[in-house]
């Protein structure tokens, strides 16, 4: 177990299970001194996050995690990333602006989901799945959970992978949005996000310092585009991951020592859609200490 982990979710998140204090209290179990609180769009958790982990003496830097895409011909499409950005001032309204920009279409996106799985046979409880969703967002999770524990569907195909047992039941919800829901996928309805130069930009402004998020997951160590999103101007780079396999980790270390970027980790906890991980999983050797002294050299913590 690490004494530091910066990218964790709490309810805030649309896929999060639990209240900022608790996780905080979480962490304080599990040894964690340095941790961040670093939700989907939302910095609602921070002062919560930070007066508990205050009590409890451990640091607890203000953090977020920004959905955008990156677009290099300006036009609607491109590879969407996920940005973290460290030591925001949480209580900026910007803040809370892309957050209910994104909500708005959130919510509205919920309704085509629902339909395009009953057109491939699912049985979806809508009642449960709204009384599940977080604001309002049936998201992909949501629909896993749900049809998953209706037994009118034991018997559908499109399921088995996320049973016990199944290839793809060590994470079974959020394994299931990546694969029937994420762009470019058969339920995948579009959001709009904000362009990554507006998200460096809102980030910076907001006084953080952003940090590309599991690269391994978006960027799949592709050198072109890799170069081209690290040109927009990174501090950091989430080196260790939980998504990470051993050979990613070590090729996106490379890359971050190469670039002089900021080394960061994050287990990426949520709670129940991703069961299979935990607090301060990462796998971090002698480079723990090079995060938490790059950390305090940032001014993130004392």
């Amino acid at each position: 177990m690490n004494r530091i982990d910066l990218h964790m979710h709490s309810i805030f998140s649309n896929d999060g299970t639990y209240e900022p204090e608790e996780l905080v209290r979480m962490c304080d179990e599990a040894g964690i001194e340095v941790m961040a609180i670093a939700d989907h769009n939302s910095s609602k958790a921070c002062a919560a996050g930070m007066a508990e982990a205050a009590r409890r003496g451990i640091q607890c830097i203000p953090a977020i995690e920004i959905d955008c895409t990156y677009r290099p011909d300006g036009g609607d499409s491109g590879t969407d990333l996920h940005v973290l950005g460290y030591g925001i001032d949480a209580a900026d309204p910007r803040l809370a602006k892309l957050e209910e920009d994104l909500a708005e279409q959130e919510r509205a996106s919920s309704r085509p989901r629902l339909d395009i799985m009953k057109e491939l046979g699912l049985v979806i409880d809508e009642e449960k799945a709204y009384s599940l969703a977080h604001y309002g967002y049936v998201t992909g999770e949501v629909i896993a959970e749900v049809a998953l524990a209706d037994p009118r569907n034991n018997e559908h195909p499109m399921l088995r992978d996320y049973r016990p047992g199944g290839r793809r039941s060590d994470n079974p919800y959020v394994n299931f949005y990546w694969d029937w829901c994420a762009p470019g996928r058969r339920a995948y309805v579009p959001i709009r996000f904000i362009s990554l130069e507006e998200c460096l930009s809102l980030i910076r402004g907001t006084g953080g310092i952003p940090v590309l998020a599991h690269p391994g997951n978006n960027v799949k160590e592709d050198d072109a585009l890799l170069e081209a999103v690290l040109s927009c101007g990174f501090d950091g780079m989430e080196v260790y991951s939980t998504y990470h396999s051993p050979s990613q980790t070590a090729y996106y270390r490379e890359k971050a020592q190469a670039h002089h970027l900021m080394f960061t980790c994050g287990s990426d906890f949520h709670g129940k859609t991703k069961p299979s991980i935990h607090l301060g999983q990462m796998e971090l050797g002698e480079d723990e200490q090079r995060i938490m002294d790059a950390v305090r050299g940032a001014g993130l913590v004392q």
